[in-house]
């Protein structure tokens, strides 16, 4: 298995020692190996992949190298529109729903020379955080395959971990990057809200979703992001790990998102805690506002499905249905209630981050749990989902960047995620945190 990052293999390409034909054949390969037992691909686009490699060979040969993507295997949660390659959401809904035109993340990718090598598997309609509900069946944890690989981008983050291609995009409306990735042992970047476009991709709840990287390592989500952003706010992601950092103020929230943690993630999130401690940091504990409130996404949601509720309800597995039938009965007044109380929430946390440059806390309170302890129970399944989103839903609510690092691991070798979260278009200062820790400098 081939597991070099995108910074690696970037170089090596760059300097013809390796063909993106060549890589792109290694994933394929890995793809026809694994994905019959982990579900990670929904659809697997080698001819045209395979068409754009052969292109991006004949680029670099020529000198015209595009920058660390090109050439580089990428794949994309299947909610992000492949003009002419079909984007079902994991659902019978959208079985052969064929899009004319690409996502605008497609379109940035397309142009920074990546090979789009498929699209992966996710919970249906991104409404869940197990990748448990899907049409073409449930993904599996690439560590442990009797374990949830997380979600709702549980195909992407279980496809990096085993090397099925280089780089992927999720999407983030709860935690639905960082989840998986903590679970599955990579990357998982949520950028700050409206850095990526959206355009293009099936909402879930517009005020909520993001778009972002996972990868297998924090560089590498470093790169994708200046891809995606187009180099928003004239910012360099992948220049600025390098650079140093005052004294770093690192907040602790222990009130809610350090309760009732699994002893296993404690420990390995405090050892992680104590390498902050130890450099040059300021530790300090603060006491976060979060709202469980879920008014805005359930009205949204469901404001993009009732026009197919109404007329194929029979099409949606009936655990998403009644999660989509729950914005049913918002009234307007309610809902531009929970508008106003967004911006407020949002508002608020950018004055706590006066005082604070990130604040640390663990990704999940609890690492996977099994598959068949879930799926033999339904009662037992969003219960689950909402604990393992509690340590990130805030952040999507306060539309600031966060990102889960791999942190450890349990004595059943279950990856354990530390999550980072910055101040509001503080998205460099998160990468930077995080490539710090992953480099084991904290």
């Amino acid at each position: 298995m081939n597991l070099r990052t995108i910074a690696e293999t970037s170089e090596l390409l760059k300097q013809k020692q390796i063909s993106p034909v060549e890589l792109t054949r290694e994933c394929l390969q890995t793809i026809e190996r694994l994905n019959p037992s982990l579900n990670a691909f929904i659809t697997i686009t080698a001819a045209s992949a395979l068409a754009e490699a052969s292109q991006a060979e004949k680029e670099i040969q020529h000198g015209n190298w595009r920058g660390p993507l090109h050439g580089i295997p990428i794949g994309l949660k299947d909610l992000i529109d492949t003009a002419g390659v079909r984007t079902t959401a994991g659902s019978a809904v959208f079985l052969d729903r064929v899009p004319n035109e690409d996502a605008e993340v497609v379109k940035r990718l397309k142009a920074a020379g990546a090979v789009l090598i498929g699209k992966h598997n996710l919970h249906e309609f991104a409404y869940g955080g197990s990748s448990l509900i899907s049409h073409f069946g449930p993904v599996r944890n690439p560590v442990t395959p009797e374990f949830v690989a997380g979600g709702s981008s549980g195909g992407s983050a279980a496809a990096i971990a085993t090397g099925m291609c280089y780089g992927a995009i999720g999407t983030d409306t709860a935690g639905s990057i960082r989840e998986p990735a903590a679970l599955c042992g990579v990357v998982g970047l949520k950028p700050s809200y409206g850095l990526v476009s959206v355009s293009g991709i099936i909402p879930l709840s517009v005020s909520l979703d993001h778009a972002g990287p996972i990868a297998r390592a924090v560089e590498d989500a470093a790169i994708l992001l200046d891809a995606l952003a187009g180099n928003a706010k004239a910012n360099n992601y992948q220049q600025s790990l390098g650079q140093t950092f005052r004294k770093l103020i690192v907040g602790l929230p222990r009130k809610l998102f350090f309760d009732d943690l699994d002893g296993e993630v404690a420990s390995a999130v405090e050892r992680a805690i104590d390498g902050f401690r130890g450099r040059d940091c300021s530790v300090c504990e603060v006491d976060l506002p979060v709202s469980a409130d879920r008014t805005l996404q359930a009205a949204e949601a469901y404001a993009y499905h009732s026009e197919r509720v109404g007329t194929s309800s029979q099409l949606y597995d009936p655990e998403t249905l009644r999660r989509i039938r729950s914005g049913e009965g918002i009234t307007q007044d309610q809902y531009h209630q929970a508008q106003q109380n967004l911006l407020k929430a949002r508002a608020e946390i950018a004055e706590q981050f006066r005082a604070l440059d990130v604040v640390v806390m663990p990704t999940t309170p609890v690492p996977a749990p099994r598959i068949s302890d879930l799926m033999k129970d339904r009662a037992l399944l969003r219960p689950t989902e909402l604990l393992l989103l509690r340590n990130t839903r805030p952040a999507n609510v306060w539309g600031l960047p966060a990102i889960s690092v791999p942190c450890g691991f349990t004595s059943q070798g279950l990856p354990i995620g530390l999550q980072i979260v910055g101040p509001p278009s503080g998205d460099a200062i998160v990468l930077r945190a995080a490539y710090t820790f992953e480099q084991g400098r904290y």
